[in-house]
């Protein structure tokens, strides 16, 4: 069984720093797309993908985030639990939305988030960036 939990959301001023984490656990496929990913759904705005990175370590970002956000990933000897971070510097109040943790195979594009005909989700942790 594949577990998906997210953790460190909050209220941040604009311009400041917040870290989000996610404890994947069970996801042991290893296939060549096979990736950890950060999305997030504004209060009207459709999901977008923030970052993700790839089990050996290939990373992509949005447009709107690149430059400020990093992702990382640390995990267990036997890689069966693995941490995903989201680092998420000089904060716009655009970054405001709900932010889910997702592990798969493949990029999701849709409307909402989250999906779960499409990889394993978290239930998302709420950031709010404030003036």
């Amino acid at each position: 069984v594949v577990q998906v939990v997210e953790s460190g959301g909050g209220s941040v001023e604009a311009g400041r720093s917040l870290t989000l984490s996610c404890l994947v656990s069970g996801f042991t496929r290893d296939f060549y797309d096979s990736h950890y990913a950060w999305y997030r759904q504004g209060p009207v705005a459709e999901c977008e993908i923030v970052a993700d990175i790839t089990k050996s370590g290939r990373t992509y970002y949005g447009d709107s985030v690149k430059g400020r956000f990093t992702i990382s990933q640390t995990s267990s000897q036997d890689s069966v639990k693995t941490t995903i971070y989201l680092e998420m510097n000089e904060m716009k109040n655009d970054d405001t939305g709900t932010y889910y943790c997702k592990a798969g195979d493949s990029q999701y594009v849709g409307e909402t988030c989250p999906n779960s005909e499409f990889g394993y989700w978290g239930t998302g942790t709420q950031v709010t960036v404030s003036s």
